[in-house]
């Protein structure tokens, strides 16, 4: 699979979500990185996303004028999953909901308990 058509998937999964999220989402930009080390060498080779920032349910007042968070999918681990077109698409819009999850001050335990860790 191509980078581009990598990218076109992670657009269609958030395009996807429903309205109420869109609102939401404030300073945000979600990226596709190949490789988990090019954004965070601890991290590991087999990580499908991470998000770089602070939770809603952290933010202060007069957060706005501060960089935006970044929410990254990374296409080379997901490509390794060796999944068909279709589990790679639900897997690829999963990731982008558990990182969407992490904006909104959802914690790893809690998406694990809910099965969407």
């Amino acid at each position: 699979m191509t980078p581009s058509e990598f990218e076109k998937i992670v657009h269609d999964a958030i395009e996807s979500l429903p309205g109420w999220v869109h609102a939401a989402l404030r300073n945000i930009d979600v990226l596709v990185v190949d490789d988990p080390r090019e954004v965070a060498a601890a991290e590991g080779e087999n990580l499908l996303g991470l998000y770089v920032g602070s939770p809603v349910t952290e933010r202060e007042a007069n957060h706005v004028g501060e960089l935006p968070d970044v929410i990254y999918i990374f296409r080379r681990p997901h490509l390794a999953l060796g999944s068909s077109s279709v589990e790679l698409r639900e897997e690829i819009a999963r990731t982008v909901i558990h990182e969407i999850a992490h904006y909104f001050g959802i914690e790893d335990d809690y998406l694990d308990e809910i099965g969407w860790g």
